[in-house]
C-alpha cells in the first residue's frame, strides 16, 4: 500500500514540474508583450473626410403655378354651365353660354353702318374719278376738285372705323361663348343659370389653377440664405438646387428644384422667402397647403466628423479631442464645430484626415499619457 502512494505522488511530481515548463514557454500574445505594463487601453477612431451634406428643414406654402379668373367681358344672362366642378379643363374648353341675342344685333347694326359707309366711299370715289378729266380740261375748278378728293378721304375713313365697329361687335358676341383661358382644374362656379353678368364690370364666374408643376413658397433667414447661394456657386449642379418636400401625416416626399431667391428682405421677420418648382402630377399638392421644405445648405466632399461624446470643452469654453500620436502617446489637440449629423460632429479646424482620436471616455486621459490604442470604426461608417 506504501509504495503505491509513493508510485502515486511521484507521477503527480512530474505532472506539475511538466505544467511549469509548458507554461514558461508558452508566449502571451505578441501585440499584448509589446505594450508597457503601465500602458492604459483607449478606444481611439481613425478620422477620414467623408461626404457630407447639411440639410435645414424649412415652412412652405404651396402655390399654383398659374392661377387664371375666368370673367364675363360682355354682359347679358347666363344661358348655361358646360363644365363640372372640380374637374381639370383644358385651354379654349366652353365654360359658359351667354346670352347672345342683344350681340347679334349689335353686329347686325355694326355691319349696317359698314355697307352705308361703303356706298358713301363709292359715291365719292365716282365723283373724284369724274372730275379728275375735267379738271386737266379745265371745265371743273380746283376747288371743286379738291373738295370730292376730300370727301372721298372721309368717306373711306368712314369706312374702316365702320370695319372696326364690326370687329368689335363680332368680338363681343365671341366673348359670349366663355371659354378657359388655360388648362389646369376649375373650381365652383360663382354664378348660376339664369344670372345677369357682365353688367356694368367684369363678373367673376370661376377660377383655374394649374397644379402640375406647382411652387412651392418657403422662407428662410438672411444668414442661411447667403451661406445656401455660397453652397449653389460653389457646386453648380443639379444637386446643389434640389429640393425635397413633405406633408404632415402624408409619408410620401415630393422632390422639386430651386427657382430663385427674393431679392428683397422681410423687415419684420428677416426673412427671405423662396421659391421652389415641384411636379405634381397626382395633384396631390394643393394651393394653400403648409408643407415642410428640405434644402441642402452645405455639402462637401472632405468633411471630417467625429463623435460627439469624443469632444470636450475646456473651462473657457474652447472644444478640443485627445490625439494618438504614432507613438501611442496623449495629445491635446483644440478644435472648431459645425453643425451636427446625428451623433456626429463636423471639426471644421484642428483635424487632419488618418489622425486617432479617443473616442471613449476621453477625460480619464491626459496629454503625455502612453496608451495601448484599440482602433475603433472609422468615422464615415
Amino acid at each position: 500500500m506504501a509504495k503505491i502512494l509513493i508510485n502515486n505522488w511521484k507521477w503527480l511530481s512530474t505532472l506539475a514540474v511538466l505544467f511549469a515548463v509548458s507554461g514558461c514557454t508558452s508566449g502571451e500574445p505578441e501585440a499584448t508583450a509589446s505594450q508597457p505594463a503601465n500602458a492604459k487601453p483607449a478606444n481611439v477612431m481613425t478620422v477620414q473626410p467623408t461626404h457630407y451634406e447639411e440639410n435645414d428643414t424649412l415652412p412652405g406654402r404651396v402655390e399654383p403655378i398659374r392661377s387664371a379668373e375666368v370673367r364675363a367681358r360682355v354682359a347679358g344672362i347666363i344661358l348655361q354651365r358646360k363644365f363640372v366642378e372640380g374637374a381639370d379643363v383644358k385651354a379654349g374648353d366652353v365654360l359658359f353660354e351667354i346670352d347672345p341675342a342683344s350681340l347679334n344685333i349689335d353686329l347686325a347694326h355694326a355691319k349696317g353702318e359698314l355697307a352705308m359707309a361703303q356706298a358713301t366711299l363709292f359715291d365719292a370715289k365716282a365723283l373724284v374719278d369724274r372730275y379728275r378729266p375735267l379738271l386737266k380740261a379745265q371745265a371743273v375748278s380746283k376747288q371743286k376738285y379738291d373738295a370730292a378728293q376730300a370727301a372721298y378721304l372721309s368717306a373711306a375713313a368712314s369706312v374702316e372705323s365702320a370695319k372696326a365697329d364690326v370687329a368689335s361687335a363680332q368680338l363681343n358676341l365671341d366673348y359670349a361663348t366663355v371659354r378657359a383661358p388655360i388648362s389646369g382644374r376649375i373650381g365652383r362656379a360663382k354664378v348660376s343659370e339664369g344670372m345677369l353678368v357682365g353688367q356694368g364690370e367684369t363678373t367673376l364666374l370661376a377660377t383655374i389653377q394649374q397644379l402640375d408643376p406647382v411652387y412651392i413658397d418657403f422662407t428662410q433667414s438672411v444668414s442661411d440664405t447667403l451661406k445656401y447661394r455660397e453652397t449653389i456657386n460653389q457646386n453648380r449642379s443639379a444637386n446643389s438646387t434640389k429640393l425635397s418636400a413633405k406633408l404632415d401625416g402624408y409619408s410620401k416626399s415630393f422632390g422639386g428644384k430651386l427657382l430663385f431667391s427674393s431679392s428683397q428682405v422681410d423687415e419684420k421677420t428677416g426673412n427671405v422667402v423662396l421659391r421652389g418648382l415641384f411636379p405634381n402630377p397626382t395633384k396631390t399638392l394643393l394651393p394653400g397647403m403648409y408643407v415642410r421644405v428640405t434644402a441642402t445648405q452645405t455639402s462637401v466632399s472632405d468633411a471630417l466628423l467625429v463623435p460627439q461624446r469624443a469632444v470636450m470643452r475646456s473651462s473657457g469654453g474652447e472644444a478640443f479631442v485627445y490625439l494618438v500620436d504614432d507613438n501611442n502617446m496623449v495629445e491635446s489637440r483644440p478644435v472648431v464645430t459645425g453643425s451636427m449629423s446625428g451623433v456626429l460632429w463636423r471639426i471644421t479646424k484642428g483635424l487632419n484626415g488618418g489622425e486617432k482620436i479617443i473616442i471613449d471616455n476621453p477625460a480619464n486621459y491626459h496629454s503625455g499619457q502612453k496608451v495601448a490604442p484599440s482602433v475603433a470604426l472609422a468615422s464615415n461608417s
